[in-house]
């Protein structure tokens, strides 16, 4: 623990030796085997392909991963030897909890665990943390997602093992299923079909099979698994959810290669770089005329080719091929960096930074949204100043990085040490996450 203080925060040389300087007594420090700091400054050599990952927001349950309970306003490293040093493949944000893929195949995690959604059987805490590794999980791990409640990782051979929340389904085992699921369980429903990709929103989930069919399951409220509406015998013992992977039959004949689901939508994306929507899509949230909900997938017209997709809690993004970002829905906080907090009835492209380079990466959290382009990290939106777990008026936020809970209507660049550069990002509900490799 001494150590991971002691390099808490690395935005720059000067405060890295600072902080050596401090350390006095200490003229060389080993994390694992991968970093080698001299009282002199940093051995750039030694550091020179190694990724790390950094957290930074309300640090709550511990989803942060560094440790301890305390909001982190400006990005914290999390070094690789919390994980058996190995370098991290991915991480995944979720409602309070995060998750962590090693190099290696291994899952780790950390935070709330009031559902079983951090996977670790043994351990009954309500949190944890730091990251524990997640039992269960037979095979090499290519993939994660987590969702508010409940979190999931794809084999290397394509299986999908769930865990966590099952109250509506989502986690795809079967209406006869347990309420809470501690340890990861295969989803046996999907036997014999080969998972690419997944993707947790609140209530439910969405899977893009290798052939590029989509299938969805969970809470089907506001129509956000994109089956159309559901009735029983004469109207009665109407159900929204699906308890076990459904495709969705609209999409049928497009291969989708992208799918992402949010708080009450989905969107999917397909391999003529056409845009799905489905869910809600009232006026004041996703901005789609006057219809309340729309329960089957419906392509937007106005965004050229496109190649990703993030879905937040009112809000979603789309890179497109030339790696420009569009962004529609509420704008609450400014989460849609239009430089206004204006609803977006229609795609609106997000220009600022994004006119000289091209975005690569970008996730939603409920009301921010953090983006990746030229190799840096840009955050906008809610910077936590209403958080939802603050107490006597002490704010739980700083999801933006930038040191304050102040929101952000544009994209704003955050600062890290100037050789790192970022090749994934995360959102949950109020922190977030980046992978970085010192270059």
């Amino acid at each position: 623990m001494m150590i991971r203080r002691a390099f808490a925060n690395i935005s720059s040389s000067s405060s890295l030796r600072r902080i050596l300087k401090n350390e006095g007594k200490l003229s060389e420090l080993r994390i694992g085997r991968w970093i080698s700091v001299k009282s002199n400054g940093a051995e750039e050599a030694e550091l020179s392909g190694k990724r790390f990952a950094a957290f930074w927001g309300n640090g709550d349950y511990g989803r942060l991963g560094h440790g301890t309970l305390e909001s982190q306003w400006r990005p914290k490293v999390l070094f690789p030897s919390v994980f058996d040093n190995q370098n991290l493949r991915e991480i995944a944000c979720g409602g309070a909890h995060t998750l962590f893929l090693t190099e290696n195949g291994r899952v780790y995690a950390s935070g709330l665990n009031d559902y079983g959604q951090l996977g670790v059987s043994a351990d009954d805490r309500g949190y944890i943390i730091e990251p524990l590794e997640v039992a269960g999980l037979p095979k090499e791990i290519v993939k994660v997602s987590a969702g508010y409640h409940h979190s999931s990782a794809i084999t290397v051979d394509g299986e999908l093992y769930m865990w966590g929340k099952n109250t509506n389904g989502q986690l795809g085992l079967g209406k006869k299923a347990a309420t809470i699921l501690s340890t990861p369980s295969k989803v046996e429903f999907l036997t014999g079909v080969t998972v690419k990709i997944i993707s947790l929103g609140f209530e439910h989930s969405i899977a893009v099979t290798d052939k590029g069919e989509t299938l969805s399951w969970g809470g089907g409220g506001s129509g956000r698994l994109g089956h159309g509406h559901q009735s029983g015998i004469l109207g009665l013992f109407k159900s929204d959810s699906e308890y076990t992977p459904r495709l969705v039959k609209e999409l049928e004949g497009f291969k989708i290669k992208n799918a992402a689901a949010g708080m009450l939508h989905s969107v999917c994306i397909s391999e003529n770089g056409s845009v799905y929507v489905f869910g809600e899509r009232a006026k004041k949230k996703l901005g789609y005329g006057e219809a309340s909900n729309n329960s089957v997938p419906s392509m937007i017209d106005e965004i050229p080719y496109s190649e990703k997709a993030a879905c937040g809690g009112y809000h979603t993004c789309v890179i497109t091929g030339g790696g420009e970002l569009y962004v529609w829905g509420t704008n609450e906080n400014g989460c849609l960096g239009i430089g206004s907090t204006d609803v977006a009835h229609s795609p609106e492209r997000v220009e600022g930074p994004f006119l000289r380079h091209s975005v690569s990466e970008v996730s939603c959290g409920w009301k921010h949204t953090a983006a990746i382009s030229g190799g840096n990290v840009y955050t906008w939106g809610w910077g936590g100043s209403h958080g939802t777990f603050s107490v006597e008026g002490h704010s739980s936020g700083g999801q933006l990085g930038q040191g304050s809970d102040v929101d952000y209507i544009e994209p704003t660049i955050v600062n890290f040490h100037r050789h790192m550069k970022a090749l994934q990002i995360s959102c949950g509900f109020n922190h977030t996450g980046a992978i970085l490799e010192y270059s």
